[in-house]
């Protein structure tokens, strides 16, 4: 029989649950625990694929194509194992499976209600990661904060869970602020404790308080949290600001969250947690030997989680070549021909990011005009891509007017067009060609060198495509299309061999960049940049 975790939020939104259910969960990894984490959404969106960047961050693809929350992005990058479906739950896809069988029927003329329909629904979600022996603890991150009405059906499924199973085998991680102010110079424990009354309220009681805070928790503020929220003086974990995420299993390991699960749980593991690798990492990240600056061509740069695992992916390419990258966001809307030379002034190399719609997009053409005509290295994905075969269309081919059919329909010559398989498709939600894909990727390229194979498999999140109808126009004009699908021939990955580096590719390999395994992509980008740098200075 499995355990589980529970992970539940007070106060504020935005402390960081995820982070600290990735930071155990690595820390029961590392002492031979099996260990796995899901997130239950509050919101009615089926799944956050419809959503805005701006609304709710990226949105994380895992192998089996789910469109799932960022924060499954961290559990992957901390455990270095890959996530699926039944990893992100939300209210809408509860709620969608509860009606679908209503109206199939088997409820037997029942009246659907919230509880038991409901709240059964999610309990057989939370526990289902549990019941094939798979692992050995199952860590569960409840989105929102305790008074959300929106989060009422998951905290009450997490009391009948607390009710049904035994004593031993579930527990509850809360995650609150103390804040300091200033004019008082003083940690107040106030807003903690009201915080743990409310989620008592609703008959779930927490193990552990897990307090961020600014400043440090001395034992009498422990111990003054402990005997007010009612719980053991040792359970009560300070988790401070740290300068980097990779830092959190440290502090948790150094608060002993992990030892008190252990005890919890009656769990036989590894004496201490093998962090090995994790430190060689984290020695490397923070003793750069030099800095180098890339310039983030995006459309949503006001919200950095909009672009979070490619940010992360460079923290972990740049600890590889023991680099601090420095990103610069550049707003693509507002890049032109005529300010383009000092926009991009003084960069090491040119990302072109992501998105969707016709916001932008002519700054991005611009962006790659610039590193494919100064030689900067050069990485677009999906996109990203997709804009530098326009400009090289454009600008290499002759054809002025070369577009994507999803900015202008009409365009004469559409040289990224709608997949055929799109072509029939009306409804939105988890539609596009989405998870794991392989790509066969021909010898001797730049991209044959970075993965050092001729077959991957990376994940996907697009609907249009290189055009093949101008492929041998490309081949031609010397771009080279280098990784191609070997089912359907569609074109995964353009490069320019008389560039120093410049690689375009449809997939996201950001979606499978950890710190235990970087992307070869960027690790390589990330490289060519440091050699850019080191000829500039």
């Amino acid at each position: 029989m499995a355990k589980y975790i529970f992970v539940t939020g007070g106060v504020t939104s935005s402390l960081g649950k995820g982070i600290i259910a990735a930071s155990l969960a690595k820390l029961l990894q590392a002492r031979g625990i099996s260990t796995t984490i899901q997130k239950f959404d509050p919101y009615i969106n089926v799944d956050p694929g419809t959503l805005n960047p701006y609304e709710h961050g990226e949105c994380y693809v895992t192998e089996d194509g789910a469109e799932t929350d960022l924060d499954l992005g961290h559990y992957e990058r901390f455990l270095n194992t890959p996530t699926s479906q039944a990893n992100n739950v939300t209210t809408g896809r509860i709620y969608q499976t509860v009606i679908n069988k209503e109206r199939a029927g088997e409820f037997l003329g029942k009246t659907v209600q919230v509880v038991p329909h409901i709240t059964d629904e999610i309990k057989h979600r939370m526990l289902l990661l549990g019941k094939d022996g798979k692992y050995d603890v199952v860590i569960t991150e409840i989105g929102g904060t305790v008074g959300d009405i929106e989060s009422l059906p998951f905290v009450e499924t997490v009391r009948q869970i607390q009710w049904e199973l035994p004593e031993e085998d579930v527990m509850v991680v809360h995650l609150t602020l103390i804040p300091y102010l200033k004019a008082a110079k003083e940690l107040k424990t106030k807003p903690t404790q009201h915080s743990v009354r409310m989620l008592s309220e609703t008959g779930v009681h927490p193990d552990v308080i897990v307090c961020r805070t600014e400043e440090p928790l001395n034992d009498d503020i422990k111990r003054k949290i402990a005997l007010f929220c009612n719980v053991k003086p040792g359970n009560v974990i300070e988790a401070a600001d740290a300068s980097t995420i990779y830092e959190v299993p440290l502090l948790m390991q150094k608060e002993k969250l992990d030892e008190i699960v252990l005890k919890k749980f009656n769990l036989q593991a590894s004496p201490a947690p093998d962090l090995t690798k994790w430190n060689a990492f984290l020695t490397k990240l923070k003793n750069p030997k030099s800095t180098i600056q890339i310039g983030l061509i995006g459309k949503y740069i006001e919200l950095q989680d909009a672009y979070k695992s490619i940010l992360e992916s460079f923290i972990h390419a740049g600890a590889m070549n023991e680099v601090k990258v420095k990103v610069v966001n550049i707003h693509s809307e507002n890049l032109t021909k005529e300010n383009v030379n000092e926009q991009l002034k003084g960069l090491h190399g040119l990302l072109v990011a992501p998105g969707f719609g016709n916001r932008g997009i002519e700054g991005k053409i611009v962006a790659v005009q610039y590193a494919r005509e100064n030689k900067l290295p050069f990485f677009g994905i999906c996109l990203g891509m997709q804009m530098a075969v326009i400009e090289y269309g454009r600008n290499v081919l002759g054809l002025q007017k070369a577009h994507s059919v999803e900015m202008d329909p009409n365009s004469p010559d559409p040289v990224i067009n709608m997949m055929e398989e799109q072509k029939r498709i009306t409804m939105m939600g988890g539609t596009m060609r989405l998870g794991a894909y392989p790509c066969k990727i021909t010898e001797g390229t730049l991209a044959h060198r970075i993965y050092g194979a001729t077959e991957i498999s990376e994940r996907h999140r697009h609907r249009y495509e290189f055009n093949n109808a101008y492929i041998t126009a490309f081949h031609n004009a010397g771009m080279v299309t280098s990784g191609v699908n070997p089912a359907t021939g569609l074109v995964e990955i353009v490069e320019l061999p008389n560039h120093p580096f410049f690689i375009g590719v449809q997939y996201h390999p950001e979606l499978k960049s950890t710190v235990e395994a970087p992307a070869p992509l960027f690790v390589h980008f990330i490289a060519a940049a440091k050699l850019q740098a080191s000829v500039n200075a």
